[in-house]
């Protein structure tokens, strides 16, 4: 069963009606999150730590000499005016036009480097990330798997980590370049004349309101833009995969409208949160205006009265700029980090997922498993209902264990706890005398060699699929295994043989895909094998020859078998009829047809004519 988070194509969805109310969650709330998510990425972040300093000093250094630059047009703007009514001193002129030029060409020299560290620094962070990701995909239980969405997950590791690393890459820097700029120029402005200085910033306070304003109430939108992105993803991928049943049942309505409810929601949020981010430069160009017009009149007030040159209006004129301009990019940096707030959010849930435990203290040498397993008085439950009570069974090495009954007995759970995907509530299972708890999970998947009703195909050569569970396999093993199940004729038949590439364009039924995974099992050659459900996608001529060749390389192996056609189990050493989380009857399928009871009914109601 597909977990809530996916799609059902009969569920009518919600209809998204644009709200622009309060967010759900307070603002101090927000502020808190946010605070907190960027703390972690500073934290997740402290191994690059030397060369983000060294960036931002660099960042620094570079808007120095970029603030510093206006006094020096000041000066040589009030050189050129002295000279107009003597001569102008061209050699003044020339020096500090020569230092004009070498001040900015450092600082894009300095900035140039900076950006440089920083974008290799962000995508090692984000290259780190992935990996963390992958590897955490790996420690995660199925119980995680079984409550969220494929789609989900993709989307942290693709959308979201991408999210980050771009607004580390041009944001970070941004921002610290532009508050190091804002109290720059603000000092230089003092500095030069402090009536022009509070004439500049009290035409441009407006903008910090705006600025604030806008930046408490977008981040709900960007946190949206994130969660409804993951669910889209989440409801493609599953569409996608089962379209044919979507199709089959004529739900591609429901699905197209399950689609728009999300994108609707998608498309308010991300039209919501790039609208008012959008609204930062047109806001502070006007305040960028408004302040040229304020300097020009009282700087023309100020050198009518004397009391300033006309080279310290040029000075304010680009201080002005410098100073309304970096409010804007602050502004559009500080939603960045929102988006990126809310990306890392995401990402750092997921890595912050309860793993599986710890087994690294486990160091049992585990000597040559006969293939002996014993469930001992087992109990589970997924939640707080136990569907596994009370199990026990003793199996001996190399027979054949048919397991039967309806649909939510708990046969596949129970194949479940032989393999440790998930850990008994009470009771013990053993292999050889020993407790699978003792083992780590790499020994007890060591032992099987597992076979699925969905088949697993990855893009790569049929050789490659076939020996994917074991190093080193031989051409001659590969091929005694495809001869086994019947594929070795087709596999001939296709491009290049056992090197032709599964990709899209290699068309397979169902049934030749599960051939090879039982291929790959054989190869395996594990004490143990399960089977679940392994022949219910091939036809019945072929089931017949995969049934017989089971029958040879089963020998001496312990087998559990899933099995619905009851036909497929006849040979079986044991047959286990289980019903609601029990066994009811156990015995061969002569003794349990004798017997008349669950078994039998169940077995004869495969051919009575409905």
């Amino acid at each position: 069963m597909r977990n809530q988070q996916q799609i059902d194509v009969n569920e009518k969805p919600n209809s998204v009606e644009p709200s622009f109310g309060p967010p759900s969650m307070g603002s101090t709330e927000k502020a808190n999150d946010f605070q907190k998510t960027i703390k972690k990425l500073v934290v997740y972040s402290k191994g690059f730590t030397p060369f983000i300093v060294i960036a931002l000093i660099l960042a620094i250094i570079s808007t120095a000499f970029t603030v510093y630059g206006p006094d020096l047009l000041s000066q040589l703007t009030d050189t050129i005016q002295k000279g107009l009514f003597t001569s102008i001193d061209l050699e003044a002129v020339q020096k500090i036009g020569l230092l004009l030029c070498v001040f900015y060409g450092l600082s894009f020299l300095f900035s140039y480097v900076q950006g440089f560290i920083m974008a290799t620094v962000t995508q090692r962070i984000t290259k780190k990330m992935r990996s963390d990701l992958a590897v955490k995909m790996n420690r995660l239980s199925l119980k995680y798997y079984d409550q969220t969405s494929i789609g989900n997950i993709l989307s942290r590791v693709t959308n979201d980590v991408d999210t980050i690393g771009q607004t580390l890459n041009n944001s970070f820097g941004q921002l610290v370049t532009s508050i190091v700029t804002f109290v720059g120029v603000l000092c230089m402005m003092f500095y030069t004349n402090w009536i022009m200085a509070i004439t500049g910033i009290l035409s441009s306070l407006i903008g910090f309101g705006l600025m604030a304003f806008i930046m408490k109430n977008s981040q709900k939108y960007f946190d949206g833009q994130q969660k409804q992105l993951g669910e889209l993803n989440g409801h493609i991928e599953e569409i996608y995969t089962g379209h044919q049943i979507v199709k089959a049942y004529n739900g591609e309505n429901k699905a197209k409208e399950k689609f728009h409810g999300v994108n609707d929601e998608l498309f308010h949020n991300a039209w919501m949160s790039q609208f008012l981010s959008g609204l930062m430069m047109p806001i502070m160009q006007f305040i960028g205006n408004f302040g040229y017009v304020a300097i020009c009149v009282v700087g023309a007030i100020l050198v009518t009265n004397g009391s300033i040159t006309i080279g310290i209006i040029v000075a304010f004129m680009i201080y002005v700029r410098l100073f309304t301009q970096p409010l804007a990019q602050i502004a559009q940096a500080v939603t960045s980090l929102q988006s990126t707030a809310a990306a890392s959010e995401r990402v750092f849930e997921f890595l912050e997922q309860n793993e599986l435990e710890d087994e690294s203290d486990k160091n049992l040498n585990l000597p040559a498993i006969k293939g002996n397993v014993s469930f001992e008085h087992v109990s589970f439950g997924y939640d707080e209902n136990t569907i596994i009570h009370d199990f026990s069974l003793d199996v001996k090495a190399g027979q054949k264990i048919a397991i039967v009954g309806p649909t939510g007995a708990g046969k596949t759970t129970l194949v479940n706890l032989l393999m440790r995907f998930y850990e008994v509530n009470k009771g013990t299972i053993k292999i050889d005398g020993i407790s699978i708890q003792e083992m780590t999970r790499e020994q007890v998947h060591d032992q099987f060699c597992m076979v699925l009703q969905d088949t697993w195909l990855f893009e790569g050569s049929i050789r490659d699929n076939i020996a994917y569970a074991k190093q080193n396999v031989s051409q001659e093993e590969i091929e005694t295994a495809a001869k086994a199940v019947g594929i070795h004729h087709m596999i001939q038949t296709m491009p290049k043989g056992y090197d032709t590439v599964l990709d899209e364009k290699i068309t397979l039924s169902v049934g030749q895909k599960q051939l090879i995974t039982i291929a790959r099992a054989i190869v395996a050659n594990a004490p143990l094998l399960i089977l679940d459900e392994a022949t219910s996608s091939v036809d019945t001529r072929t089931e017949m020859l995969i049934q017989q060749a089971m029958d040879t390389l089963m020998k001496g192996k312990t087998s559990f078998v899933i099995a619905h056609r009851l036909s497929t189990i006849k040979n079986a050493d044991i047959i286990l009829v289980m019903k609601d989380g029990t066994i009811l009857e156990t015995g061969t399928h002569e003794q349990l047809l004798e017997r008349n009871g669950f078994y039998a009914n169940l077995y004869n109601s495969q051919f009575e004519m409905v």
